[in-house]
């Protein structure tokens, strides 16, 4: 059975944080809240954590999974990030954005797309998931919990934990987070291309 956290969406318990990223670092799968929905989130090398995700919600080789880091200094040492980007992704960070970019060698090949070599990497505007980076000092490997017949992210933290009871190791309630997910803009190619309109402006990247 998952543990259950219940955590204040302003003020999160730093015991509280401990306790679940304890669980993340003995290779534990958790549902958190972000500024866009809830995520499943695992350590970067957690193989049987990543597998679990893939299962959940029923995805391929070709999805893009999300390393949510805690500051941009982070995310440089995941993702290479040229000038003109750098301006871009700044200016719209912390927020609502998931930015696909090339991937470094930090992170693991079963983590990329097969053919671009690309990684999507976002840093989150909410208290609970910042807490949560602080605490645990590396990224967390994440992915919207959207499950595979159902229209709309899940925003209730009781309804996560009586779905997935089974399937994940914990899931941190802190109310609802709202049911649109991130703006995703792909910079890979020459210019910036929106791939999902959501929660972020995407006028800025158009």
């Amino acid at each position: 059975m998952a543990r259950y956290f219940d955590v204040h969406p302003v003020n999160p318990q730093r015991r509280t944080i401990d306790q679940a990223v304890e669980l993340i670092r003995q290779d534990g799968l958790i549902a958190y809240p972000t500024d866009s929905c809830y995520a499943l989130g695992c350590r970067l090398g957690n193989k049987d954590a990543l597998d679990r995700i893939r299962q959940i919600r029923h995805l391929d080789d070709r999805h893009h999974f999300t390393l949510m880091c805690r500051d941009f200094a982070q995310l440089g040492q995941f993702v290479h990030v040229d000038n003109t980007v750098f301006r871009a992704v700044k200016a719209a960070t912390p927020g609502s954005y998931t930015f696909i970019l090339p991937a470094t060698r930090e992170v693991p090949r079963r983590l990329l797309h097969p053919k671009k070599k690309t990684v999507g990497a976002r840093i989150p505007d909410h208290p609970v998931a910042r807490a949560l980076l602080d605490a645990l000092g590396e990224p967390l490997l994440s992915s919207t919990l959207l499950l595979p017949d159902h229209a709309e992210p899940l925003v209730q933290g009781w309804e996560i934990k009586e779905l997935l009871d089974h399937a994940v190791d914990a899931v941190i309630d802190s109310g609802d987070c709202g049911t649109e997910p991130t703006t995703v803009v792909d910079f890979s190619g020459d210019e910036p291309e929106v791939l999902r309109r959501g929660a972020g402006d995407p006028s800025r990247f158009e």
